[in-house]
């Protein structure tokens, strides 16, 4: 991915080396392990289920409490957040450019349809970290808050996605933002908050399954993502193989099969391995919002 040398966000609060505490709920994670049972990712292993994106509130499920999106903790957040800009290192500048492309690729989209693209804040922390949806550690994963409208990242995940998940590369790396930032559109326009009061009637089991359809449409629409970076010429050989590698490797089944040796379906809360990559190359191929409505497809 030929990512250096382009504009970088100023839309970062660069958190890492500071401290904060305190347990709530409301976000949506990256998953990193997996077992069967709830609706997330139980102990560890739920916590990676459910980490990545989340319809769902795995900082809740940690707590063995309610599932809920609209609710949890005040939100407080920690104070002196580091100058953005002072940190310069790669891995920083490479965040700052995929959030950039990501801010040109939907503003352009919005616009399209005579709206105004509201860019989400991205934090970078190390070890914990505080969001208006409660406290989050690392092992957590990537995770998108919406009651504060931000994406979080330990940035040391990118060696955990090569290291424990076999999925290496920067284009694997600039899709789990990507897919953080798909869970941003949803709340935009009104998916993550409509989930949430759906899902108070729901089930567990129904409750899983829809939020399969709410992660099937992030990884959608970094599709989308993709498709731009592509058009723009910025893709080298080998990329989309990456980015497809990784979606794979985070698959519920997937997961689950390394976590414990076996699946269970009816825990499965962000999709199979081959759901998550077809999606994902959905909206590579189309490039289209619309082909991503995951809610009507036969899943």
């Amino acid at each position: 991915m030929q990512w250096r040398g382009r504009r970088q966000s100023d839309n970062i609060e660069d958190r890492r080396g500071m401290s904060s505490g305190g347990m709530g709920g409301g976000g949506f994670r990256l998953p990193t392990g997996g077992r069967g049972g709830g609706i997330g990712i139980g102990g560890l292993v739920v916590i990676l289920l459910i980490s990545w994106a989340l319809g769902i509130n795995p900082l809740t499920l940690l707590s063995g409490g309610d599932v809920s999106m609209d609710g949890g903790t005040s939100g407080q957040q920690t104070t002196g957040t580091r100058p953005q800009g002072q940190s310069s290192d790669e891995t920083t500048a490479f965040v700052r450019t995929v959030l950039a492309e990501t801010e040109d690729t939907w503003g352009k989209i919005f616009s399209s349809s005579g709206e105004t693209y509201e860019k989400p804040t991205l934090v970078l922390f190390a070890g914990q970290v505080r969001s208006g949806c409660g406290t989050a550690t690392s092992a957590s994963g990537p995770f998108y808050c919406p009651q504060d409208r931000k994406v979080y990242l330990d940035t040391d995940f990118f060696r955990e996605l090569d290291r424990r998940f076999g999925a290496s590369g920067d284009f694997a790396q600039a899709y789990v933002i990507a897919h953080e930032v798909g869970h941003h559109i949803q709340n935009l326009t009104g998916v993550l908050p409509e989930f949430n009061r759906q899902r108070q009637a729901m089930d567990e089991t129904d409750a899983n399954k829809m939020s399969v359809r709410v992660e099937l449409q992030a990884d959608c629409y970094a599709g989308i993502w993709g498709k731009s970076t592509q058009q723009k010429g910025i893709l080298e050989t080998g990329d989309l193989k990456e980015a497809i590698n990784a979606a794979h490797q985070i698959g519920d089944d997937t997961l689950q099969k390394k976590s414990q040796g076996y699946v269970v379906p009816d825990s499965f809360n962000h999709g199979t391995s081959a759901q998550r990559a077809e999606w994902f190359r959905k909206g590579f191929d189309s490039g289209r919002v619309e082909d991503c409505d995951t809610f009507s497809a036969d899943i």
